[in-house]
């Protein structure tokens, strides 16, 4: 690690962690399109936000018609990109700190995104900093492209490459260290079905905030009957579930609470939706709530889907109900499969649609699953940089999540998260630690210096 890189990082500390502040404060939600702003007002004002601020930098700054942003230093003609995004999940329940506030307390700055991923970007954006003021030669331009549609759809990276070529190699700093070489498929679905309950009447029930969030919270309200509180007061003791019946005016409204997170990673999380369904299994229901009970439920291997599988490389398939809605009579819900690099698609697909018969099942997104060879160039850099200014041994490890690294030839995801930190992102009180992030920004810059310096 280049010595004069290493202590400009550490003089950019009160800086970082200032512009990381103004960053969170902007709630970049996708919102309704506008002229400018594909993906809504705030988001378009988060891209201008960052463009300001690394134009300021020094850096060249080129605005993709709102989709995204890229920033370059070198006019090198093989280029690294460091893919990052700026739009974030909804804040969610369950907050003590503002999630759009940037509050610093203990050394940790609080809000949605800070994890996920504006604080490692940014990160990244100052390591690039401390490049070009140390005046480091470079045999490769480093490009940075910051996103705005990384929680939905990634409409953003296909207009990208439809106005610009990406690099074939790179990383984005939107996981984990030590190193990700591996992430699995993605299979999104959208399920519906004519409300036809028998057992207990549902009034309203309209749960989830994005179809890769757990959701944390549930609720529904349902007909008053003699008899239906005391029996989900009952259950809710036997299972020791925290789920509560309570009547008011329009109807008995149930609530459950559940441990939200990211659905790519379901280990010690509890959906809420999930915990619903098995209530309403145990009530009796039949129809459509029945089948999904059966076939979902709280489960997050798929079993039940007939989907359950895993290899070596990337692990198990996991699985999570994200939405789940009665309107005009209609169940909607959402499912989020996360398939091993070895799995068949086609074959989950199929399965799908046959654990949840009753329900029209579509397919709303699908990607591929990526690998990138242990003993490429690209991932023994970034791991020798991880290494050396950790001082700890690193291994490639494989993830449900989904970044913008197979949107490239060769893509790693690397960090921002240490492995002994918690994973927050989509989670209430998401936060970064100040210091871990400066020390984050110097592994970025290390591996920037080992793919891209003379």
């Amino acid at each position: 690690m280049n010595e004069k890189v290493s202590r400009l990082i550490d003089s950019y500390r009160d800086e970082y962690v200032r512009m990381l502040q103004e960053w969170v404060r902007i709630p970049s939600v996708k919102g309704e399109p506008e002229e400018g702003a594909p993906f809504g007002r705030e988001v378009r004002n988060m891209l201008d936000r960052a463009m300001k601020d690394a134009s300021e930098m020094g850096f060249a700054v080129r605005d993709v018609d709102g989709y995204a942003c890229d920033i370059t230093w070198g006019d090198q003609a093989e280029k690294v990109a460091v893919l990052g995004h700026l739009d974030v999940v909804p804040a969610g329940d369950g907050w003590v700190h503002q999630p759009f506030g940037g509050e610093m307390e203990d050394g940790k700055i609080y809000g949605r995104g800070t994890g996920d991923d504006k604080g490692p970007a940014l990160a990244c954006l100052f390591a690039m900093k401390a490049i070009k003021e140390a005046g480091i030669p470079l045999r490769r331009a480093i490009r940075m492209i910051l996103g705005c549609d990384e929680e939905s759809g990634w409409e953003d990276m296909a207009y990208y490459q439809t106005k610009h070529t990406l690099p074939e190699t790179g990383f984005s700093p939107d996981a984990n260290f030590p190193v990700i070489n591996t992430e699995k498929g993605m299979l999104h679905f959208v399920f519906r079905a004519p409300s036809a309950e028998t057992g207990f009447r549902i009034l309203r029930m309209q749960n989830g905030e994005r179809i890769n969030v757990i959701p944390g919270d549930g609720w529904a309200v349902l007909e008053e009957k003699e008899g239906l509180k005391e029996k989900i007061r009952a259950w809710a003791q036997e299972t020791g579930l925290p789920v509560t019946a309570n009547s008011r005016e329009d109807g008995l409204w149930v609530t459950a609470r559940g441990i939200g997170g990211h659905s790519a990673y379901p280990e010690g999380k509890r959906n809420a939706i999930g915990m619903l369904l098995k209530l309403f299994e145990a009530m009796g229901v039949c129809g459509p709530l029945g089948t999904l009970a059966k076939a979902v439920g709280m489960e997050h291997d798929g079993k039940s889907l007939g989907v359950a599988c895993e290899d070596e490389v990337s692990g198990p398939l996991t699985c999570n109900l994200g939405l789940l809605k009665l309107e005009d009579g209609i169940w909607t819900g959402t499912l989020d499969l996360r398939c091993p690099v070895t799995a068949d698609l086609e074959e989950i697909r199929k399965q799908v649609k046959a654990h949840l018969p009753g329900f029209t099942v579509e397919t709303v997104e699908e990607k591929a699953p990526h690998h990138v060879p242990a003993d490429s160039e690209l991932v023994r850099a970034v791991l020798g940089a991880y290494e050396e200014e950790t001082g700890m041994k690193g291994e490639p490890e494989a993830t449900g999540g989904g970044t913008y690294a197979k949107v490239l030839k060769q893509g790693v995801a690397f960090g921002a998260q240490f492995p002994d930190e918690e994973e927050l992102a989509h989670q209430p009180e998401e936060c970064i630690t100040a210091d871990r992030m400066i020390s984050a920004a110097k592994i970025y810059a290390n591996a920037l210096l080992r793919l891209c310096a003379e």
